[in-house]
């Protein structure tokens, strides 16, 4: 029991809750939106519920969300892209219908590609696709996994003949806007050619580029889009979603190809190279105050970068006379919530999926929590500095170093475009910090690899500890080469004639996690209160 007590104090303190000298009341808060960072925020609901806070989320989507806020229906939305008026595509109304608002960053993280390929029963788990590529199949341009594009993108090696089942969202999801502001500023023609001649993005996907049939699939939200790809009748399915999402479900998602020449995936180390070029728009006037421009994040030429990697944003109101928020104890609530977030929040959400803050937005985080204050008085914002928020991206002695991106490791050899695809595995590290950061980090002999301590691409689909810098891939069932004539992958014709290279893309018989980690980790995402860290716990016991 005093250990239990300890405990709960020590985790007040980091809180930033009540203690005996500073007492203070919470009250139950409702918010809604991202499906892409519901992962985050359903892991911080879980936390600071130890400490009798009651925050309410529903991952209804980005749209809903804004849509929700401006409703008064919540006390705080979350969000991947601002109010803009109306979209840019369809013009479907975005508007805060004039309740105050400010945009606060909650995390970093990258939009995803999982898939679900089987060649001859067993899954591939090394898929690269270049952006060109990707572009293509999500406008209906290629449309199966034996295109020569697809093969060019892995050195050579074919895939068989496997029709493509793209995977979209149905509802209006900022995924979708993050994706489609790529593709209009990468690959405006392409996609222009599916938005009904439109060179704009939207955060509502034309199913089928408007046709009223297709090969795309439009499902309900971030678990729609990976329940649709790990049904057992989806082989050739390719969705669009966040890195936490086909993570979480040991399920493999495509390296990209970067401006470097690497295809990389979107862990913490990457994302966090990445948004190194975000621009962060710096006019506390601005109603777009903190909100992103990420055109430079799509070029930046370091090899360690992850293309599609962005920002999401919880949407707070600012008056003293907010309809929805009339509480000292709901904004008090609210105010520790978002503190625990970009704090201490921010040390568990790598090993799930995301990126953590840099300490610019951090600290700016910090200005825009005081809003809540500004407007009530009562609210206690004592305990609230950077140095006590055990954020990974900032370290003691050098706060305004981004440590994430210095210590981010160098791709392997074989993720560079040229070379033949890495084992399963390789490339893809995303646990704790790399404890050799000499070796791993920026400047790392190029051929230095780092196992995953995540399901998408680890062998057998088990996770495990990364080795040393310079240590063998692991091998198993994860690094088999898929042999011609065996799988069914190539005809005999084909390599009698030696028209093309039979594929050696690494499958997995492993479908993913044991089901009762997979219960586990539905149940405790489904529970508001329950104990701290548990999907990090969960990820760990893997380990």
């Amino acid at each position: 029991m005093r250990a239990l007590a300890l405990s709960a104090a020590a985790t007040a303190l980091a809180l930033g809750g009540p203690t005996a000298a500073n007492a203070v009341t919470h009250s139950l808060i409702l918010g809604s939106g991202s499906s892409w960072a519901a992962n985050a925020v359903n892991q911080w609901v879980a936390d600071v519920a130890t400490q009798g806070m009651q925050v309410v989320f529903t991952a209804n989507g980005a749209a809903q969300g804004r849509q929700d806020y401006a409703n008064k229906l919540t006390h705080f939305g979350v969000s991947d892209i601002g109010y803009r008026g109306a979209d840019p595509t369809t013009g479907t109304v975005d508007d805060p219908k004039g309740r105050s608002y400010a945009y606060l960053p909650i995390a970093a993280g990258g939009t995803a590609f999982p898939y679900h390929l089987e060649v001859g029963g067993q899954k591939v788990r090394n898929l690269r696709l270049s952006g060109e590529t990707i572009a293509k199949i999500f406008t209906s341009v290629i449309t199966n996994w034996n295109d020569p594009l697809i093969t060019k993108d892995n050195n050579g090696h074919a895939l068989p003949s496997i029709p493509i089942i793209p995977v979209v969202h149905s509802e209006g999801a900022g995924v979708t806007n993050q994706f489609t502001r790529y593709l209009s500023k990468r690959y405006p023609a392409i996609w222009k050619a599916c938005n009904g001649g439109q060179v704009a993005e939207t955060e509502y996907f034309p199913l089928n580029c408007g046709r009223a049939t297709g090969n795309q699939k439009a499902m309900a939200g971030s678990d729609g889009v990976m329940n649709f790809l790990k049904a057992a009748g989806a082989n050739g399915a390719i969705g669009i979603e966040e890195y936490s999402y086909p993570l979480l479900a040991n399920y493999p998602a495509a390296k990209v190809l970067n401006q470097a020449g690497y295809y990389t995936l979107p862990t913490q180390y990457n994302v966090a190279v990445a948004l190194t070029k975000a621009v962060i728009n710096k006019n506390p006037k601005d109603p777009n105050y903190l909100t992103q421009n990420l055109d430079g994040v799509y070029v930046n030429a370091d090899k360690r970068t992850y293309p599609l990697s962005s920002y999401v944003y919880a949407i707070i109101p600012t008056s003293a006379d907010d309809a929805k928020l009339t509480q000292t104890g709901q904004r008090q609530t609210l105010a520790d919530f978002l503190y625990y977030g970009i704090c201490q929040g921010q040390s568990e959400i790598g090993p799930i999926g995301y990126s953590s803050l840099p300490v610019n937005l951090v600290t700016a985080g910090f200005e825009q929590i005081a809003k809540i204050k500004a407007a009530d008085p009562k609210v206690d914002l004592t305990q609230r500095e950077v140095s006590t928020c055990h954020n990974p991206t900032f370290v003691a002695g050098h706060p305004d170093q981004n440590h994430l991106a210095k210590i981010a490791p160098n791709p392997p050899a074989c993720d560079k475009i040229g070379a033949d695809p890495c084992a399963a595995g390789v490339g893809s590290y995303n646990g704790s910090a790399p404890t050799d950061a000499k070796n791993n980090a920026a400047g790392s002999p190029s051929g230095t690899t780092t196992t995953g301590t995540t399901g998408t691409g680890a062998g057998s689909g088990s996770v495990g500890s990364a080795p040393s810098a310079g240590a063998a891939p692991a091998t198993g069932t994860g690094s088999t080469t898929v042999a011609a004539g065996t799988t069914g992958t190539l005809s005999d014709a084909s390599l009698a004639a030696g028209s093309i290279t039979p594929t050696t893309l690494s499958p997995d018989r492993d479908s993913g996690p044991s089901g009762a980690l997979t219960a586990l980790v539905i149940g405790l995402l489904g529970i508001a209160v329950v104990g701290p860290s548990v999907l990090s716990r969960a990820l760990r016991r893997r380990s």
